[in-house]
This record gives C-alpha cells, structure tokens and sequence, in this order.
C-alpha cells in the first residue's frame, strides 16, 4: 500500500508573504454587487512582490469572468 504524503499546496514563500502584507476588504459596487478590493502599501519593502500577487488575482478572476462569458466547457459557473 503506497505512503500518503501531506504537503502545503501553497506556491511559493514570496506568495505567502505578499498575501500576509495585502489587504483585503469585500464592499459593495454601484449596482449593489459584492466585490473584493485588494490594499496596497506603496511604501512596503515588498511592494513589487505584493503589486504581482494583487496582479495575478486580477488576471484569474478576468479569465474566470471570460470563461463563463463565453460558455467555455468546464468553466465554474458563478454562485
């Protein structure tokens, strides 16, 4: 019978340690919809680190919003 192996999924350290320097608060849009806005420190010793992690949450959840768009097979269907 094979060993389990137990590990962190997460990516990286430098990920880890932008997601503990940026902010995050949920508010509510124009029209009443629920959206998440991302806080940045432009005087943090990691702000280019933070501002690419923000970055690549914009950029997933772009493709995510395309995908359902377009009807995409297997795209997450929104809650």
């Amino acid at each position: 019978m094979p060993k389990p192996v137990f590990r962190s999924l997460r990516k990286s350290p430098s990920a880890k340690q932008a997601a503990r320097s940026v902010g995050k608060k949920r508010v509510l849009g124009a029209k009443g919809k629920q959206m998440i806005v991302y806080k940045l420190d432009a005087n943090s010793a990691s702000f280019d680190e933070d501002f690419l992690y923000v970055f690549g949450k914009n950029v997933a959840k772009a493709r995510r919003d395309n995908r359902r768009i377009a009807g995409a097979a297997g795209a997450a269907r929104k809650r």
